[in-house]
C-alpha cells in the first residue's frame, strides 16, 4: 500500500494506455462480467447503528448503494453499519487512543460468544511522525523506534468493545494472514534496517500475534525464514504447511513466495518462533504458459479463465543483506507482478491480488487482478480482471483491489485501494462484482475486510483517519456465475 497506484494515473493518462490483446468485457462497472471465458474450478459503545432499512433482494450483490445521511458509510437498503474503533476517539485499555492507519486484519472465536478482531497499524518511520502510533507496551515492542505494530480488538456480545496491544515497535504493518491454529501473522512493508531512518533494529519480517493468550506475544520474535523484504500478505496451507507471501515492491515488480518447512515440522501454537531463522526453504515463483513458454509479468495476462503453470526457485539470500530479494534473480528466473497485495486461503488454495498494472509492467495495462493458485495442480487461474477506471472519481467502477477475504455466502469480498472512491465489493467465481459499500467520508483507502467467525457480520476498516466498522444486514449467498 506505500506503494500506490496513483502515483502512475497521470502519466498513464498522458501516455493513453489501454489493454491489449485477446481482452473479453471487463469487470470494471458492477454486474459487469469480466469475461465470457468462464474460470474452473457485537458493536461499540462509542458508535450508534446507521443504515438503510428495506429489502432489495437482486439475484447478484444488494441492490445499490443508499447514501449514509451521517457521511460515513453508503450501503445497500437492509444493511446498517456501527463504528467499533475510531482513532484519537477510542481508547485502548491502557488509556491510549487508538492507533491510526487501520489495515489487515482476521477474526478470531472467543470465549463465551466474543470476537477477537487482530488488525495491523501501518504506520512507517519513527514514532515522532505519528500523533497516534501503536503503544509501546512493556514485553511487546520489538524495536521501541518504530512506529507500526497491531491491535486486538474484543467484542462482547452486549456490544461493549475492549482494546490492547499485540505487538510494537514494528513498521508498517499492512496485511498479513491468519493461521489454522488461530494465531494472526502481521507483515513489515518496509525494509530498513538498523541505523536507517532511525530504526535500531532490521525491519522487513513477518512477526506472530496470539489474540487469546497475551503471555504468547511477550518478547516478540521475527519469523526470519520468511525472508526480509516488503510483504503484504501471507497463508498458510494447513494440509501441507506451506506458506504463501506477497511483496508489494517496484523496480522491479514483486514476487509471490512459497516457504517449505524443514522435513517433519508441525504448525501450532508457538512452533514457528521455535526455528532457527535459515528454517526450511523459501522460493520465488515461476509461470508457464499453456503452450510451455516463460510469463515474466502477471500483467501478461488478459483474459479471465488463463492458467499457468507454476514451478519454484529457490531465493539466494532470503535476508538480504545487500541485494533486495527480488533483486537476486536475472530475468527469465521468476515471474513478477505489480503490487501484489492481499491474499486468503480459501477452497482449497490462495487467492492473489495484484492491484493494478501500467507502465513498470510489460504487460497490458489494468486496474486489478485476483489470482487463485491451486497448489494440488500447482496452477494460477485469473478469477478476477478490472479494467483500468477511466472515471475513478465517478461512482460505479471498482479499481485497485487490496486486502480481501472469501465471503461465506460465495465469492470474495474485496477492499479498494484506488483512485477516487473507494468501495468495498464483491466478486463472483467468474468475475463478476457487485456493491457492498463506498467511503462517503473521503476518498482513503478500505483494508481489514473479514467476516465473523459466525458469518453476521463483516468489519472493515477506512485506512484515514482510522475508522473499524461494523456491517450486518441481509446477507444471502451470492451465485457462483
Amino acid at each position: 500500500m506505500a506503494l500506490n497506484r496513483r502515483e502512475f494515473t497521470q502519466k498513464s493518462a498522458a501516455a493513453g494506455f489501454a489493454l491489449t490483446g485477446a481482452v473479453g468485457v471487463l469487470a470494471t462497472a458492477p454486474e459487469a462480467l469480466a469475461s465470457d471465458e468462464r474460470a474452473h474450478g457485537g458493536p461499540g459503545r462509542e458508535g450508534e447503528d446507521h443504515g438503510h432499512h428495506g429489502h432489495g433482494h437482486d439475484r447478484l450483490g444488494y441492490g445499490p448503494l443508499v447514501a449514509d445521511p451521517d457521511g460515513l458509510l453508503a450501503l445497500p437498503e437492509g444493511f446498517t453499519y456501527r463504528v467499533i474503533t475510531r482513532t484519537g476517539v477510542t481508547r485502548l485499555e491502557s488509556g491510549e487512543f487508538t492507533p491510526a492507519k487501520h489495515d489487515g486484519a482476521a477474526t478470531f472465536a472467543g470465549p463465551r460468544g466474543t470476537t477477537y478482531i487482530v488488525y495491523n497499524h501501518e504506520l512507517k518511520g519513527a514514532r515522532s511522525r505519528w500523533e497516534h502510533p501503536v503503544p509501546l507496551t512493556e514485553g511487546l515492542v520489538y524495536d521501541p523506534a518504530a512506529a507500526g505494530g497491531c491491535t486486538v480488538v474484543e467484542v462482547h456480545r452486549d456490544g461493549t468493545v475492549a482494546e490492547w496491544v499485540g505487538i510494537a515497535g514494528t513498521s508498517t504493518n499492512c496485511a498479513g494472514g491468519r493461521t489454522a491454529w488461530g494465531t494472526w501473522l502481521t507483515c513489515e512493508e518496509n525494509s530498513d534496517l538498523a541505523g536507517t531512518n532511525g530504526m535500531t533494529k532490521d525491519h522487513g519480517y513477518v512477526f506472530e500475534v496470539d489474540p487469546r493468550d497475551r503471555r504468547a506475544n511477550l518478547d516478540p520474535k521475527p519469523l526470519k525464514f520468511f525472508g526480509r523484504y516488503d510483504h503484504e500478505a501471507v497463508v498458510i496451507d494447513p494440509r501441507r504447511g506451506h506458506a504463501y507471501l506477497t511483496e508489494d515492491a517496484s523496480k522491479p515488480n514483486g514476487l509471490l513466495f512459497r516457504w517449505v518447512p524443514p522435513q517433519g515440522f508441525e504448525h501450532g501454537r508457538g512452533r514457528l518462533r521455535a526455528l532457527a531463522d535459515d528454517a526450511g526453504v523459501l522460493q520465488a515463483f515461476k509461470c508457464i504458459d499453456s503452450a510451455g513458454r516463460f510469463v515474466d509479468d502477471l500483467s501478461r495476462a488478459t483474459r479471465i479463465g488463463t492458467v499457468y503453470g507454476v514451478d519454484w526457485v529457490d531465493v539466494p539470500d532470503r535476508d538480504a543483506r545487500t541485494t533486495p530479494v527480488r533483486k537476486q534473480f536475472a530475468d527469465g528466473q521468476v515471474t513478477r507482478g505489480r503490487k501484489l497485495e492481499g491474499m486468503w486461503w480459501g477452497d482449497g488454495g490462495a487467492y492473489i491480488v495484484s492491484s493494478y498494472a501500467r507502465e513498470e509492467s510489460p504487460g497490458a495495462a489494468h486496474d486489478g487482478q485476483v489470482w487463485f493458485y491451486d497448489p494440488k495442480r500447482r496452477t494460477l487461474t485469473l478469477k478476477v480482471l478490472l479494467g483500468v477506471n477511466t472515471a475513478p472519481e465517478q461512482d460505479g467502477a471498482f479499481d485497485g483491489p487490496d486486502n480481501i477475504t472469501v465471503s461465506p455466502y460465495g465469492g470474495l469480498v474485496i477492499a479498494e485501494d484506488g483512485d477516487g472512491v473507494s468501495h468495498l465489493f464483491g466478486a463472483t467465481d467468474s468475475g463478476r462484482t457487485y456493491p457492498i459499500a463506498r467511503n462517503d467520508l473521503n476518498d482513503s483507502e478500505f483494508a481489514g475486510v473479514v467476516f465473523s467467525p459466525d458469518g453476521d457480520t463483516l468489519y472493515a476498516s477506512i485506512q484515514t483517519p482510522g475508522i473499524m466498522v461494523a456491517i450486518t444486514g441481509p446477507w444471502r449467498r451470492q451465485p457462483r456465475r
